[in-house]
């Protein structure tokens, strides 16, 4: 009992080859966006493009229609689109600071939409329930689900061109999560630096709308940009209403919903605060999060196209020189940007590709305080009930294939045992009967794939303080491997690393029943980790081991994991 499974696990590779990658998984292209309608409807979404062409040149029309009516022209003359700032020192002009974060915010979130569709498209499919059921999906950018009842989440995913998805890889999420969360604090950071600024030079009154009047003269702006011919203005003055209203919303409200959708997506957070998650489930947050993406896009483009139109030069230099004229140096230090930009572009899928682990590392020491700050968030039960049981629970993960375990399926695993061993005073080696001898444990959890899926299901066991307390863990055990009868992508035994402190947790447990039937072959048989405040990936199946260690540091490649030493993921994911 004191044999360690070890030997029986390989190393990952630092350099990424794309031929090989997460076991040579083929290239898999995806459809047009579809949108449910309905039951069973879908709405192929390139459709928009001629129909919002047809209803633009509908809305100029008209809107020069109304221009020639006298009341309309009154209604503009009257409301003309922008409210003059008044007071003694009005805020006018826009500061250098603007410029700089202005450029900071383009480039950062360069690589957060790129990382993110990259994140999409390992699940491409989004629902507004918690649970990921085939058909009730919204929204879709891969084809149905087949009929095969193995079919896994990895399956299901697609590929996308490397230079639109970062790092460009089929089921590379672990390198687009750290590209995602990575740069996210740093956006959160120039954010948070740009709201102190608004709010202590006053630059905030130029975005937000401080009258009612706001709304006829937004309305007098869109009727005067659909008729073409659009009003004077000067923004270094003041914003007319419709961009106030434009601004202030991607600012003070798309922003922070980014933010916390983006939190409702964490599972210790979804376990511990129970009020929120059920009204904000995983897809619910998934799916306003992916609007809060569409939105910036559309502002995106929105925004440079109203640039490039209504005067470039001089709007130019209104952002990046802070001054108000025509001449040529802000068109300057805005092609001088965009230069960075394409290069930063260009260069982001090479680098991850080159260097993985550097860019795994750095990303890592930006948002491992947070992550270390959400893994001690105890889960407590209580949340679902067995009406609360998803329908359908994806499947996942290379399944086992070896003789050993084909041998112990075929005998119903009469033959199995699960060796217990390691930093512990009592080694022992379990059957399914002592196991379920053992005291049970029940619990009702929603299980968080790293990919993006979600379900609810019954789960029924032992719990992992009840082994602790029956091995008696050495003081020096601090962390715990788990060791699975599967192998990963790349060949060897599949494994994973908790600290203890979580295998004390009341949601921790080994279960061997799921829905109160044995747990299926391809849910991990004869027996599956659940630890509620960590992503599914670290929930490891079909265990055949546990050994309790100092630290997982000689432990494969030495990162936590499989997918941590195969595919970059990270050995805490507590978000």
């Amino acid at each position: 009992m004191t044999d360690s499974f070890r030997t029986q696990l390989t190393r990952g590779e630092e350099v990424i080859d794309p031929a090989t990658w997460s076991g040579s998984v083929p290239v898999a292209h995806g459809i047009a966006p579809r949108l449910r309608i309905g039951r069973s409807r879908w709405f192929n979404l390139l459709w928009l493009l001629p129909i919002g062409f047809v209803v633009l040149l509908v809305a100029v029309a008209a809107a020069k229609g109304l221009r020639g009516m006298p009341a309309v022209q009154q209604f503009i003359t009257r409301y003309p689109g922008t409210i003059r700032p008044t007071g003694r020192a009005p805020v006018t002009g826009t500061p250098l600071w603007v410029g700089v974060q202005h450029f900071l915010n383009l480039f950062l979130l360069l690589f957060i939409m790129r990382s993110g569709l990259q994140i999409l498209s390992d699940h491409p499919r989004l629902y507004w329930t918690r649970h990921s059921t085939p058909g009730r999906d919204w929204f879709r950018i891969q084809q149905p689900v087949p009929a095969d009842p193995l079919w896994t989440a990895k399956q299901d995913s697609i590929s996308l061109p490397g230079q639109v998805g970062l790092p460009g890889l089929r089921h590379s999420i672990g390198l687009a999560r750290w590209w995602h969360l990575g740069v996210n604090t740093l956006w959160l950071a120039n954010g948070l630096l740009f709201y102190i600024l608004l709010f202590a030079t006053g630059q905030w009154q130029r975005l937000v709308p401080t009258s009612w009047a706001a709304f006829p003269h937004a309305l007098s702006v869109l009727i005067q940009y659909l008729s073409l011919d659009w009003p004077t203005e000067n923004g270094w003055t003041a914003y007319n209403s419709l961009q106030q209203f434009a601004y202030g919303s991607t600012v003070f409200v798309a922003a922070p919903l980014a933010v916390v959708t983006g939190l409702g997506m964490s599972p210790a957070l979804s376990t511990r605060f129970k009020r929120i998650s059920t009204v904000l489930s995983i897809q619910t947050a998934r799916s306003l999060h992916f609007l809060v993406l569409i939105w910036f896009l559309v502002f995106i483009v929105m925004h440079i196209a109203l640039v490039a139109t209504t005067g470039a030069l001089r709007n130019l230099n209104h952002i990046y020189t802070g001054r108000d004229g025509t001449g040529w140096a802000g068109f300057l230090i805005f092609a001088i940007s965009m230069v960075i930009v394409i290069v930063g572009w260009v260069a982001a899928t090479p680098l991850t590709l080159r260097h993985p682990r550097p860019v795994q590392q750095v990303c890592a020491a930006l948002i491992g305080p947070v992550q270390r700050l959400f893994e001690h968030v105890d889960a407590t039960p209580g949340q679902y009930t067995e009406k609360d049981i998803s329908p359908y629970f994806w499947h996942n993960g290379r399944y086992p294939d070896s003789v050993e375990y084909a041998t112990l399926r075929a005998g119903d695993f009469a033959g199995y045992r699960l060796r217990i061993n390691g930093l512990v005073k009592y080694p022992v080696e379990l059957d399914l009967a002592q196991l379920r001898a053992l005291e049970r444990h029940e619990q009702i959890t929603q299980h968080f794939c790293i990919q993006g899926w979600s379900g609810i299901a019954k789960w029924g066991g032992v719990s992992m303080q009840t082994l602790m307390d029956l091995v008696d863990p050495l003081p020096e055990a601090k962390w715990v491997v788990f060791y699975s009868l599967g192998d990963g992508s790349d060949g060897g035994v599949y494994y994973d690393v908790h600290p203890i402190e979580q295998l004390r947790y009341h949601l921790t447990m080994l279960a061997y029943d799921m829905n109160d039937e044995p747990l299926p072959f391809g849910h991990g048989a004869p027996l599956r980790l659940r630890n509620e405040v960590q992503l599914g990936f670290k929930q490891v199946k079909w265990v055949k081991g546990v050994e309790f260690v100092a630290h997982y540091a000689e432990i494969g490649s030495g990162h936590g994991g499989y997918n941590q030493d195969h595919e970059f993921f990270g050995y805490r994911q507590s978000i």
